[in-house]
């Protein structure tokens, strides 16, 4: 795996461990173990958070919530605890370097089988691995998703917008490990760049290799560009992509694509998924397992 550089954590104390959401489908409620993340993708809508804590570095700042165990097993213990869906990993990466020093998953995971709690984590790394007789435990108790954020198969392009990623065909062989659990396991096409990789090419070879390892389904999602993400991308764009730099920054004038971009780029991946057999609902295997 390619990595950035982290020279130190910073460990703090959180109030709470879950973080409950207005909505309740497909999840109601976030648990967020570091902020700042070290995958340093360019295009991460999350940088903006660590304006909060008066710090410019998100991707190696990197603050640890050392405390995030002991809050969580004292609210899924709660009388009022409904076993709701947890989603793990959906700002900050839950595997990224950091896990690999603190190791708080293991300690997560266990308290998600003793209280019997459903989860959704997503990931960019192989270091779930390391806990894949943890998530096969809880997947015989409820359900659990575990999904991995692959963009793109050309390598030269990943290592320069997601540069602390594991590779992409590592990130599938995850995924085809993990089909040996009762885990559903899912592919988040996000954020598809237009000029980068959206091609029908890009596009085909992500399905391909979804079928190939049994993901229950896929999601795709379009570039997004608002606050300090966008000139943290476009600084990225100038420098490493100079040919497509200039239709980028006249194609986001605003923060997103045209309906008319969006329409046929969907049109596209559908496309692909029907001919590749693959479902687009996340809900499907969440609502089947969920009522057994």
């Amino acid at each position: 795996m390619d990595t950035t550089s982290v020279t130190a954590y910073k460990e703090i104390q959180c109030e709470s461990a879950l973080h409950k959401l207005k909505r309740k489908i497909p999840f109601g409620w976030d648990l967020k173990i570091y902020r700042g993340c070290s995958h340093a993708c360019r295009y991460c809508y999350a940088i903006y958070s660590h304006e909060y804590l008066n710090s410019g570095g998100f991707f190696d700042d990197i603050h640890v919530k050392t405390n995030v165990v002991d809050h969580l097993e004292a609210e899924l213990s709660s009388p009022g605890w409904k076993r709701e869906v947890v989603n793990i990993g959906g700002v900050t990466d839950s595997y990224q370097k950091a896990e690999d020093v603190y190791q708080l998953m293991p300690h997560i995971l266990r308290l998600l089988i003793q209280y019997k709690t459903p989860a959704i984590i997503s990931t960019k790394s192989t270091l779930i691995l390391r806990d894949f007789d943890l998530i096969d435990e809880l997947s015989r108790i409820t359900y659990i998703n575990v999904a991995a954020t692959i963009t793109t198969m050309n390598e030269d392009i990943r290592r320069k917008i997601e540069p602390g990623s594991a590779l992409s065909v590592d990130r599938f062989a995850m995924l085809k490990e993990f089909r040996k659990t009762n885990a559903s396991i899912g592919l988040h096409v996000m954020p598809i760049i237009p000029y980068l990789t959206d091609s029908r090419e890009n596009m085909e070879a992500l399905c391909i290799n979804a079928r190939d390892c049994g993901a229950d389904y896929m999601l795709p999602g379009t570039l997004y560009l608002r606050g300090a993400t966008r000139n943290v991308f476009f600084e990225a764009m100038r420098k490493d992509f100079s040919d497509v730099y200039p239709r980028l920054k006249e194609m986001y004038k605003t923060g997103g694509t045209s309906k008319e971009y969006k329409d046929h780029l969907y049109k596209m991946v559908n496309e692909l998924r029907d001919k590749y057999d693959i479902s687009s609902s996340y809900s499907k295997p969440m609502k089947e397992k969920m009522l057994k």
